[in-house]
């Protein structure tokens, strides 16, 4: 019984080391708060309609590119949020992000 512990044990630790769950340590009602206060302001109804920004959902722009912007900003168009958001929170809004459908 101790073996079946142990390895589950190292199961889920090698789980809580992955990207994948990295990218989840925000759940998804934190994620959306935060864009919805960080970036909802210029994405409109939650990124789904252009606004000063464009329309998020359905992109295909890959999670570099998305963190580069978030934390680079455009000029002329976007703030730089680096020195606001972690990477915990930038990795949550990608996953918003990716989550997004058209209406």
């Amino acid at each position: 019984m101790l073996n079946k512990s142990i390895a589950a044990c190292a199961v889920i630790a090698s789980l809580a080391a992955s990207p994948a769950f990295a990218a989840r340590e925000m759940n998804d009602a934190q994620a959306k708060e935060l864009f919805a206060t960080t970036c909802g302001w210029c994405h409109s109804d939650g990124g789904r309609q252009a606004g000063k920004g464009p329309k998020l959902a359905d992109t295909k722009r890959s999670d570099a590119f998305i963190t580069n912007r978030i934390k680079h900003g455009k000029e002329g168009a976007m703030p730089a949020f680096e020195g606001t958001l972690n990477d915990k929170q930038i990795k949550g809004i990608i996953h918003y992000i990716h989550s997004l459908k058209s209406d």
